[in-house]
């Protein structure tokens, strides 16, 4: 692996190729729906999650069985990519990948802020990113917030997390620094991006997402009605709003509604909208959300085979793999319908 020299696409998509040949069709989700906790964690020591399942029936059953699986396959197919990645790719799939290091950061935090042990902490890791395992044990080793930003001290995250301490500290809730942290992300990860054809769509994606993620942040503010200034969880990137728009649209859910509708999304969004309108729930509407982002990479993907935009591809879907099952297995253990179950994953 380098971070510098020629970078290696075509060998890189291959190894992908093959990977997202080996991920759950729809119709097994379907099979899954039916079974029970310990059917689906025998299902899975059936397919290419065997090994994680062997690894760990010794220690865990049931859901801890399918959640600690997946969270190890998921961590082992990511580094991998970063394993036979070099130069230009490697870097951009690395900063793709610190969305688990957001992911993690963010769920020590919480876990820190609601008290919660280290083990319940440690369950709900996803080892995919950047930080190694002696920097993530550190980290959950901290006892208070102070200590958890302290800890990144010397990351990405660190001086964003540092000028946001002061607003939790006055607040005592965690928004100013869970938006610390993903608007970070996205910062770096748009930053300096080469110009190209591939590279420029790519953009475009990533410029969705964060479209995507605002809106869902924003219809969540509307539904809530909690008194939160929307510029708190607004992310700078998008093309659809911004933090002033966003602040109006919040106090108007039908317009809010209706932006997105007239917006370049619209034609893509506009079954789940009608539903949003009708629904008490944001289910829908977010799994809908996924699903579009889910097409929009898989289409790019198949544009330009030989760049970033497959692997970006591929990453989604099997996060979409390892969240589906996870969904199923919980359902399953709280006795769930097969149709509430099947209103929480994302099906293509």
């Amino acid at each position: 692996m380098s971070t510098t020299g020629s970078s290696n696409p075509e060998y890189v998509n291959a190894r992908v190729r093959a990977r997202r040949a080996a991920l759950f069709s729809d119709d097994e989700y379907r099979k899954l729906v039916r079974m029970t906790p310990s059917e689906i964690a025998r299902y899975m020591e059936e397919s290419e999650y065997e090994r994680e399942i062997n690894e760990l029936g010794s220690r865990h059953s049931g859901v801890d069985l399918i959640e600690y699986s997946l969270n190890r396959n998921l961590a082992k197919h990511f580094n991998d990519l970063l394993g036979f990645s070099e130069g230009r790719m490697y870097d951009l799939i690395a900063r793709y990948l610190r969305k688990f290091d957001a992911w993690n950061v963010k769920t020590i935090m919480r876990g820190v802020y609601s008290g919660a042990d280290r083990e319940s902490i440690e369950t709900d890791l996803i080892r995919a990113g950047e930080f190694d395992e002696s920097f993530l044990d550190r980290l959950l080793e901290a006892s208070t917030i102070e200590d958890v930003i302290t800890s990144l001290d010397g990351t990405i995250f660190g001086d964003p997390l540092e000028a946001a301490l002061e607003d939790f500290e006055e607040t005592d809730v965690l928004v100013p620094l869970e938006n610390a942290v993903d608007r970070t992300f996205y910062e770096e990860l748009l930053a300096d991006l080469p110009s190209s054809e591939a590279i420029d769509l790519y953009r475009e994606f990533l410029e969705a997402e964060i479209d995507f993620r605002n809106a869902r942040n924003a219809l969540r503010l509307a539904r809530s009605g909690a008194d939160i200034d929307p510029a708190e969880y607004f992310i700078e990137g998008g093309r659809l709003f911004n933090a002033r728009e966003l602040e109006g649209l919040v106090q108007s859910p039908d317009q809010l509604v209706s932006t997105i509708r007239d917006s370049s999304y619209g034609r893509e969004l506009s079954g789940p909208l009608d539903e949003l309108e009708d629904a008490d729930s944001l289910i829908a509407f977010e799994r809908a959300l996924e699903s579009v982002l889910l097409k929009y990479s898989r289409r790019l993907g198949n544009v330009y085979p030989l760049s970033i935009c497959p692997v970006v591809a591929y990453i989604l879907m099997k996060e979409r793999e390892v969240e589906n099952i996870r969904a199923i297995a919980r359902g399953r253990e709280a006795g769930l319908s097969e149709a509430e179950i099947e209103g929480e994953l994302v099906i293509l």
